[in-house]
């Protein structure tokens, strides 16, 4: 006799699993799929397939005998055209400064060029590679074609995509005769053997191929076009702001993948903890008010009387490349910047206008120390430098030390520049002076140098502007 076994309907949970199992494949197929659709597209359609735009930035020169040309010729046709190599030479050095090439690729001064500095990102730290000529470690073995292809589509001799970090995306308006003459002056530097420590980025941007989409949504290749409808002076200035000067990197805030915006272009954004400011015309919140020849000033020799003196990140650039570009360049520079839309920050008055003396020494003479009081504390660290008054000492002189009023670090809408000069100090060698005051991260607490730079707001500058003690923490090394 068989035995009939009755079957039930099947479990519902079970038959909803396989269906949902089923359709996430299919999601997962159809993501892969438009995945390699769009990396077929972008290595069409991009970079390499973009048609030549590269004109000879000749055509952008500003008239000046004394002004090298701006564009030298690569070492073949150089050698036809009865160009010796040292012109080559020393215009690749003069272009590696505008780049400010050194600033990322020395960690260590006894080893220029050969990289090892760490930069924080959002996503992990992006380590500087050796850019020496040592064929081990460095670029010896990069051919001219490796050289170009990293500074004009970001890509390395391996074919790895390179991160942004690396501003390929300014680079790449930079001529070819510009880019082989940087190339050139690389290859005269002591190679150095030494490789730097690697990367260390979260997954998934560790993942290399990933910057294929981002370089789909904030780069475009191609080299600068000169405007016929500016002057070369002009052009001159938009050729280097816009490429080698890579000044957008700091002064522009970023969107959501870390590109930059480009509707707040040079509106000002935080790089390191640091406030790179507003360098657009709002006469306001950036640099309008400013004469022309003091935004040259302030380039050339890091200090503007009555307005700025450079710090930090800007402190450095000024050191390492500002003050090195002819007048022809600063001037062309300002006048490119004058041209750009200016955006608001909202700020009630100028950066520099804020501030008077300070007139309460008296009122301390005598007075017991108790708890942590800015007014004291200023007192006795700052006082003997910048007066107790605040008014500084030597006026505009080379090497003075700069008042607190009327300065553009005390007078910004936020503390964090001014904490971080309190903690970190400044150090800026130019040709016009040799600038340095102490740092006194080590000697104050992080509750003091919250209560100096409070007090110095407070008094001198922007009254509204203030910082804590655990702000002051987290801008530490």
């Amino acid at each position: 006799m068989t035995k009939n076994t009755f079957r039930g309907p099947p479990d519902v949970t079970l038959v909803q699993r396989a269906h949902r199992r089923r359709f996430n494949g299919a999601l997962l197929a159809g993501a892969f799929s438009l995945f390699a659709l769009g990396v077929a597209w972008y290595e069409v359609h991009g970079p390499k397939a973009r048609p030549a735009d590269e004109l000879p930035i000749m055509q952008a020169r500003a008239d000046d005998a004394s002004q090298p040309a701006h564009g030298a010729m690569m070492p073949a046709v150089a050698a036809a055209a009865g160009v010796g190599g040292n012109e080559l030479v020393r215009r690749g050095e003069y272009l590696t400064r505008v780049g400010d090439c050194a600033a990322c690729h020395t960690a260590d001064k006894s080893r220029p060029f050969a990289g090892g500095l760490p930069i924080d990102t959002p996503f992990g730290t992006i380590v500087t590679p050796n850019i020496t000529p040592d064929a081990d470690t460095g670029i010896g073995q990069w051919s001219d074609a490796d050289f170009l292809r990293a500074m004009h589509e970001g890509i390395g001799k391996g074919g790895e995509r390179l991160y942004p970090a690396f501003p390929y995306a300014e680079y790449t308006r930079v001529t070819e005769q510009d880019v082989l003459a940087i190339r050139a002056y690389l290859n005269t530097l002591a190679p150095i053997h030494f490789t730097p420590p690697a990367n260390n980025l979260k997954f998934p941007f560790n993942q290399r191929w990933l910057m294929t989409f981002w370089n789909m949504f904030n780069f475009t290749e191609g080299r600068f076009v000169p405007d016929p409808k500016q002057s070369a002076e002009w052009n001159r200035g938009a050729y280097l702001v816009q490429g080698l000067a890579h000044c957008e990197e700091c002064h522009t805030p970023r969107n959501v993948t870390q590109g930059l915006k480009s509707s707040a272009r040079f509106s000002g954004a935080v790089q390191a903890g640091w406030h790179a400011f507003n360098i657009t015309p709002d006469k306001i919140s950036g640099v309008g008010e400013w004469r022309d020849d003091e935004l040259v000033a302030y380039l050339s020799t890091g200090a503007a009387a009555g307005r700025a003196n450079a710090a930090g990140p800007m402190g450095e650039v000024v050191a390492d490349s500002t003050q090195y570009l002819t007048p022809v360049d600063l001037r062309s520079i300002v006048v490119y910047l004058r041209s750009v839309p200016p955006v608001s920050g909202g700020e009630a008055r100028p950066r520099h206008q804020w501030g008077n003396p300070a007139d309460d020494v008296t009122a301390l003479r005598g007075a017991a120390i108790s708890g942590v009081n800015g007014a004291q504390l200023f007192v006795a660290n700052c006082a003997s430098c910048h007066s107790w008054t605040g008014q500084g000492v030597g006026a505009s002189a080379p090497g003075a030390y700069p008042s607190l009023i009327h300065n553009s670090t005390v007078g910004a809408s936020s503390a964090d520049n001014l904490a971080q000069i309190i903690l970190h100090g400044v150090r800026r060698t130019t040709t016009h002076a040799d600038v340095l005051m102490p740092a006194f991260g080590k000697q104050l607490t992080d509750a003091q140098v919250a209560a100096i730079a409070n007090y110095v707001t407070r008094q001198f500058g922007n009254p509204e502007s203030t910082v804590t003690a655990e702000r002051v923490a987290g801008l530490r090394p």
